[in-house]
């Protein structure tokens, strides 16, 4: 038991829907209820504005061993501010209902709530878009609508990944090289026909050896990255699209990337962020709902939700 007993507030994805032995917000909630601190949570149109007042419905929870791994509490009204942190964890896709949420919880800020990740900050740092922050760690990227200029980009690198800019889980992911039959269809798609901007970026053989993520708490890497190896005969590492999570300790060059972008993330109010390392380069950072602590946990002796719950109470 902690000197002081918090209240948390976890804002999630339908809780039915969570796969309680695996899903990373559950073991940062386990790791606060075995410190003490009781937990509530609820879901992202559970935060609503009545004249200028942020207020939430939300439930307690308590959680236990076996198949019903969770009871609830009834649903009450808060006011934001009356918890001791208020911690934003539902899944992208990143589209207006979340931007509105971010809006939502930045009012909360203003009347006194301590919302992590900041939601500022949530909305500043697109998850693709960001590592243009620190050019001097990132693959060679281009970013368009254009699908000309991307050919001229594939012709140069002759290696490329295409990617949509709020997908998750690897979802629309394509890697073109220059023999690919299909170049236009693919492009026509992921631009929506000139519709939608994308990311392209030079493919990384080392995907081979795993797209590496590391965990980010207050600043300070864990040590520990997931490593999640691609299945055969595919582009991606995604748990979500069939990769093996193989935890590993850091690299001195993991450690740059991540204590170089963990000092900006910090200044920032980004509490947990997720970087995902292909080698020696940082392509991407996750702020909305970083994942991999239940991974690295079940293979070494490092707990990143106990880092982050004692981050927390410090």
């Amino acid at each position: 038991m902690t000197a002081h007993a918090m209240k948390l507030l976890f804002i999630i994805d339908p809780i039915m829907g969570l796969k309680h032995y695996k899903d990373t917000s559950i073991a940062m909630m386990r790791a606060a209820a075995a410190r003490g601190h009781q937990l509530f949570i609820c879901e992202q149109h559970a935060i609503y504005l009545e004249q200028a007042t942020v207020h939430v419905n939300a439930q307690s929870i308590t959680l236990n061993d076996g198949e019903r791994w969770y009871t609830l509490g009834d649903t009450q009204d808060y006011l934001p501010n009356t918890f001791d942190a208020v911690l934003m964890r539902k899944d992208p896709p990143f589209d207006n209902e979340y931007l509105y949420s971010t809006y939502l919880l930045e009012l909360a800020v203003q009347q006194g709530a301590r919302v992590l990740n900041h939601p500022t900050a949530i909305r500043s740092w697109n998850e693709k878009l960001s590592v243009a922050k620190f050019p001097q760690f990132a693959p060679e990227f281009l970013v368009t609508n254009d699908s000309d200029r991307i050919r001229a980009f594939l012709s140069h690198y002759q290696d490329i990944v295409v990617k949509p800019l709020d997908g998750m889980g690897g979802s629309g992911i394509f890697r073109l090289t220059e023999r690919d039959p299909n170049i236009g269809a693919i492009l026509e798609t992921s631009t929506q026909y000139g519709q939608r901007t994308i990311m392209a970026q030079r493919y990384l053989p080392a995907i081979a050896q795993g797209d590496k993520r590391i965990l980010v708490i207050h600043g300070e890497p864990v040590p520990y990255a997931l490593a999640r190896i691609p299945k055969a005969g595919e582009t991606r590492g995604n748990l979500a699209a069939g990769g093996k999570g193989v935890a590993q300790p850091l690299t001195e060059r993991d450690i740059e990337i991540a204590t170089t972008v963990g000092k900006t993330l910090k200044a920032d109010g980004l509490f947990l962020v997720g970087l995902d390392v292909i080698g020696e380069h940082l392509t991407e950072i996750n702020v909305t709902s970083p994942t991999g602590m239940v991974e690295i946990a079940a293979q070494t002796n490092c707990n990143p939700a106990n880092i982050w719950i004692e981050a927390l109470e410090g």
